[in-house]
């Protein structure tokens, strides 16, 4: 019998690590979003997780509990809120987008004089006072051919509902065991990449803090100071025009979309001087907070280019939805920190090399 060469015991091996890690990937695939959620959330609170764990004298299934608990209150308080907050506010919304249909203002002298827009709101205007209840029928009339997307979306929210309890499940897991996952991660990427495994795991680590954090918490103050300005100007729902704020700031560049949106709506109502605060509020603060925050989040750990972040975020929410606008810059950052190391090395490597 003749034995097998050299060459083929080393392939059979890697052809059965390949076939059962693809089904593997199978699968995990349905479950990504929710891992990758449970993923960021561990990361992000992973300090506070191991300070209850200290107080829990390394009891790591009681902690993981208490550490899990504390998140679910941290996720479901605030929606439920925002969700009881946003039906109220949206209620007037309505109320004040009929009012607006029946007695439109005034068109503002400052966008009366403006080339081709003063004509066209004032001819909107004039449709408007003509046919008042033509409008209001138009209006209802989409809403009701649309009653099939509003259950679509209501289903959506249920099913992300369950994706949230199943992040909660993982989440758990992840504290109870994110350890020993990390140490076995280490482990097994030595025995592949080698001793240098360690340094890229400190700057992956590091770059992947400073990313989380410079994009969700910087998002979270633009959302505060957007919404105090939404309320001192009088708006009828500052609270979830400063959610969407916040959802908007997560994308570069997204929150002048949602301010300048609202200082708009103050505008058509002849609500001028509201609307030029709102306007000098957010070009001013809400959107420039983010040149400062950002930077002294990702700078900690080096100056990561702006370009890669925008990218990040862009793509990472065309390729993986929601969880992308965390994940894609992550992607990123960790390989651009991964690229310094090499370089690093290189610089190392050349100045011995010179000696």
């Amino acid at each position: 019998m003749t034995p097998a060469s050299p060459f083929s015991r080393r392939l059979t091996p890697w052809l059965a690590l390949s076939g059962l890690a693809l089904l593997a990937f199978l699968v995990l695939a349905p479950f990504f979003s929710p891992l990758a959620w449970a993923g960021v959330l561990a990361y992000a609170s992973w300090p506070l997780a191991e300070a209850i764990r200290v107080r829990c004298h390394a009891r790591d299934t009681l902690a993981a509990s208490l550490s899990t608990g504390i998140a679910g209150l941290t996720l479901f308080g605030p929606l439920l809120w925002l969700a009881w907050v946003a039906q109220q506010e949206l209620g007037g919304v309505y109320h004040a987008l009929l009012a607006f249909v029946a007695a439109p203002p005034e068109v503002p002298p400052v966008l009366l004089n403006v080339p081709w827009l003063g004509d066209w709101l004032t001819q909107q205007r004039a449709a408007l006072l003509a046919d008042p209840e033509g409008v209001i029928g138009a209006f209802k009339a989409w809403f009701a051919s649309h009653a099939s997307d509003a259950a679509q979306l209501a289903g959506g929210i249920g099913r992300n509902l369950v994706k949230l309890v199943l992040v909660l499940v993982i989440l758990f897991f992840f504290y109870r065991d994110g350890a020993r996952i990390v140490r076995e991660l280490r482990h097994v990427m030595a025995r592949f990449i080698g001793p240098s495994t360690h340094g890229y795991l400190a700057a992956a680590g590091a770059t992947t803090r400073a990313v989380v954090y410079g994009i969700l918490l910087t998002a979270l103050v633009q959302g505060t100071l957007a919404g105090i300005g939404y309320w001192v100007a009088g708006m009828a729902s500052p609270v979830t025009l400063g959610v969407l704020t916040a959802l908007f700031a997560l994308i570069p560049f997204g929150t002048p979309l949602v301010w300048g949106a609202a200082g708009a709506w103050l505008l058509f109502q002849g609500e001028s001087g509201a609307a030029i605060g709102v306007f000098i509020w957010g070009a001013a603060v809400v959107s420039q907070i983010d040149n400062v925050l950002r930077p002294v989040f990702i700078s900690s750990v080096g100056a990561i280019p702006f370009l890669l972040v925008l990218f990040g975020v862009l793509g990472g929410l065309l390729a993986f939805g929601l969880v992308g606008l965390f994940i894609g810059p992550i992607v990123l950052a960790v390989a651009w920190a991964v690229w310094r190391e090499w370089a690093a090395h290189l610089d190392d490597t050349t100045e011995q090399e010179s000696k």
